[in-house]
């Protein structure tokens, strides 16, 4: 055993020496090697104002792409229909049985349906003509803002719009629907929003709630205090939302509560 181990050790003592007194050469990569380069350039030296113009639209287009969802969210009715229907899966206690997705889709086409003739009158007066080149960039944004303005407007309250207009320091007095600006109208329209839907939010509560109560009532009065009374109540609700055809007649109201 000790002169297999010896004879290891020498043979590993050897691989040592022969690895530290080899030399190893590295060559570089000769100077003259034709390296592939890369160039990126938006346009040329003989780019007509056309072709500078078409760039500029493009630029636009990503830019208001890139803003879509915040534009959604703060600018449209998607934000009351949404809360909404969080009220009524709440209310209802079927958190799990309605996946989320299909209630943002259902919100998303909605919202579509609702802002369809804003949408229309921005493409008719605003983005047509600055397609075809016959208005300027300025005032494209005018006509554009001009019908969500109008929206925005109908359905904000004028205690929320005077207070976002008095913390900009902007002279009221000098403040007409046509240059309010949106600093100051989209956090008013989003506050408003949501007390529409915290206000339709208690009206569809109420039913539920009532459910809920004399379920448990009949329960306490039974003796079945190990029974949850939500587990039992919920077959209730959801004969009566089904009996009453509560999707259409939500839907028609917020609809309705935009026209």
């Amino acid at each position: 055993m000790k002169n297999n181990k010896r004879k290891i050790a020498f043979v590993f003592m050897m691989a040592i020496g022969i690895i530290m007194f080899s030399t190893v050469h590295a060559y570089a990569a000769p100077s003259n090697t034709n390296m592939p380069q890369l160039n990126i350039s938006l346009g040329n030296q003989n780019g007509t104002p056309q072709d500078y113009a078409a760039s500029i639209k493009i630029l636009i287009f990503l830019t208001i792409v890139s803003l879509l969802p915040s534009i959604v969210i703060m600018m449209t009715s998607f934000t009351r229909i949404v809360v909404v229907f969080s009220f009524l899966k709440s209310a209802m206690g079927v958190q799990q049985a309605v996946p989320n997705q299909i209630l943002t889709g259902l919100a998303i086409f909605l919202t579509l349906f609702i802002m369809r003739p804003v949408y229309t009158q921005i493409n008719t007066n605003a983005i047509q003509p600055y397609l075809d080149n016959k208005i300027t960039q300025e005032q494209a944004y005018e006509e554009a803002s001009k019908p969500l303005k109008e929206f925005m407007l109908k359905e904000t309250r004028q205690d929320d719009l005077k207070l976002f207009v008095d913390i900009s320091g902007v002279d009221a007095n000098n403040i007409t629907r046509e240059n309010v600006a949106f600093t100051s109208l989209i956090p008013a329209f989003a506050i408003s929003e949501l007390k529409t839907a915290f206000t339709i939010g208690f009206l569809i509560y109420l039913p539920f709630i009532v459910i809920d109560m004399v379920v448990a009532s009949v329960l306490m009065s039974m003796g079945m205090f190990m029974l949850p009374p939500t587990m039992v109540s919920l077959p209730f609700k959801l004969i009566l939302f089904v009996m009453v055809d509560g999707w259409l007649l939500l839907t028609k109201s917020l609809i309705q509560s935009f026209m």
